[in-house]
């Protein structure tokens, strides 16, 4: 059984057969323009046996047979099922590639939605699941695509960004995953590469759907670009044009924007992507066209799809206000992740919704004792540490994503301690524990002890870290005269994720030794503190 959508042509091998000099022109000038780019990288073409897709694969056989291309690239065709002959396209296009010696691949994929770009969707996360880190993926979009594009994005109300439409080369990153798409036919117009089909009898598929007019992009295939073509004939190439001019301008944009974001981003108070930080000082410092490019350009980044305007003019209202509220809260549902975006003081925060979740999680307490006999068993009271030749890992919250510990060089630190108190005690323990709601404590910023809301507003602590602190102690114990323990309790450090303040004894007759003391071995903790 075949399926009628498939055009009647005999599969047959298609090496020898004349070349397309249009197409093969635009195809070799665009790989020379990415030769370094393309240079020791896998190639692999998504075919979907339509007339495009298996006419570019058709130019890479002539091309590789001619010694134009070093290498064939492996077919990938997805068939997820949404058409009823989905199988047996996806069979034709195993037998064609079989016939011209081509690798290929067919993927099962299951879409999320019903509409066309659901479809897009799943056939990209397909494809970038079973291709490899920095593998280039080969498609056949052309200039009748671009134009498509373009208009669909002007009826949408894009910017400068989408209006540049679909680019010849784009990297693109989803979690660990970086991969290319390279398109080299966005010159070229779809009735050049229906005539090289027709001359060469490509039996391709003829997908009922793509001129149906069911969705924005057919009918605007269907119905919008004839009666444009009426008024001006090169209406295709000319819109190309306009996209390739946009796409000049919106990479000036982008370098404007990232030096902009160099200069205003806080990059002690960032773990990227999941909170990224600007001053807004800073940013108010720029003339307004320059802030909302800046903001449009900082909330999109980690994110393949731009924000929308509402949301960029709904960020710089909040980056402008003068107020003391700190409740307000913007959402946004990028592609790749959901995002908060918060105003503290005067700094705005885009954090994603995965790393807001990881604060929640709750913060665990690590007692670590210093002595020669634990350092020699190497050993530690706590399950969530882990010694590793004289290193122990204190980590105090984590998750399969993210790990906030304190790596310890308990030798190091024992040493530390030696060379500033009169001798080891006979007991001196390593303590990091939640910081209490009333717990008070004395910092370099205030006069007295403060707790709560007090010691939150005197650090300037967002709300949103408020239970992610964690005091760090030492403990010496030592024996009287008549034997019983003397415990000295010598808070160090309070740490949040992001910064560390020095902490100092509520005894108000502690001596100046004594703090520098307990101040180098906040110091040295303090550079030890880890997020990642």
């Amino acid at each position: 059984m075949t399926s009628s959508a498939i055009i009647s042509h005999p599969i047959k091998s298609i090496g020898d057969l004349p070349v397309d000099e249009t197409l093969a022109t635009a195809f070799l000038s665009s790989m020379s323009e990415y030769s370094d780019q393309l240079h020791g990288r896998r190639l692999w073409l998504a075919c979907s046996g339509g007339r495009d897709s298996l006419a570019l694969a058709a130019l890479c056989v002539q091309l590789y047979r001619q010694g134009k291309l070093p290498c064939l690239p492996q077919l990938l065709h997805v068939d997820h099922g949404l058409q009823s002959d989905s199988q047996y396209w996806a069979k034709h296009v195993a037998n064609w590639a079989q016939a011209q010696q081509l690798p290929c691949r067919i993927l099962q994929a299951q879409v999320n939605g019903y509409d066309e770009q659901a479809a897009r969707q799943a056939r990209y996360n397909i494809m970038r699941a079973h291709i490899n880190q920095d593998d280039v993926l080969l498609l056949a979009h052309h200039a009748d695509d671009q134009a498509e594009t373009v208009l669909m994005r002007l009826i949408q109300g894009a910017g400068v960004n989408g209006l540049s439409g679909i680019q010849p080369w784009s990297v693109r990153r989803q979690g660990g995953q970086r991969n290319v798409l390279w398109r080299p036919w966005l010159t070229i117009r779809r009735a050049t590469i229906s005539a090289y089909a027709k001359r060469l009898e490509l039996p391709y598929i003829d997908d009922p759907t793509n001129d149906s007019g069911d969705n924005l992009r057919s009918g605007l295939r269907r119905d919008i670009m004839p009666i444009l073509a009426t008024y001006n004939p090169n209406v295709i190439d000319n819109i190309a044009r306009s996209a390739q001019l946009l796409s000049d301008a919106q990479d000036t944009i982008n370098s404007q924007a990232m030096q902009d974001m160099q200069q205003t981003e806080n990059t002690d108070l960032q773990l990227l992507p999941a909170q990224r930080v600007l001053n807004i000082n800073a940013l108010q410092k720029l003339p307004m066209y320059r802030q909302r490019q800046l903001l449009h350009y900082w909330l999109g980044q980690d994110e393949p799809l731009p924000p929308a305007k509402q949301l960029v003019d709904d960020v710089l209202t909040l980056s402008q206000r003068d107020d003391q509220d700190h409740q307000t809260e913007l959402f946004w549902q990028g592609r790749k992740a959901s995002y908060t975006i918060r105003r503290y003081r005067q700094q705005l925060y885009r954090m994603s919704s995965e790393w807001l979740s990881w604060l929640k999680l709750p913060l665990i307490e690590q007692v670590l004792p210093l002595s020669r006999l634990t350092l020699s068993s190497n050993s530690s009271s706590n399950s969530s540490s882990h010694s590793v030749n004289n290193l122990t890992s204190l980590i105090m919250r984590s998750s399969d994503r993210y790990t906030w510990q304190l790596p310890v060089k308990a030798d190091a630190l024992l040493r530390l301690l030696e060379n500033s108190t009169d001798g080891i005690a006979q007991q001196a323990v390593l303590k990091i524990a939640p910081l209490g709601r009333k717990q008070r404590l004395k910092t370099e910023m205030a006069t007295r002890p403060q707790a709560g809301k007090k010691l939150y507003q005197t650090l300037g602590i967002p709300l949103w870290l408020r239970e992610s602190l964690m005091v760090v102690s030492i403990t010496f114990i030592k024996k009287s005269e008549n034997g019983s323990d003397i415990q000295t309790d010598i808070p160090l450090l309070l740490a949040s994720p992001f910064e560390s303040w020095l902490l100092s004894s509520e005894q108000t007759d502690k001596d100046t030794d004594s703090d520098a003391k307990s101040n180098q071995w906040a110091e040295y903790i303090e550079s030890e503190l880890s997020l990642k």
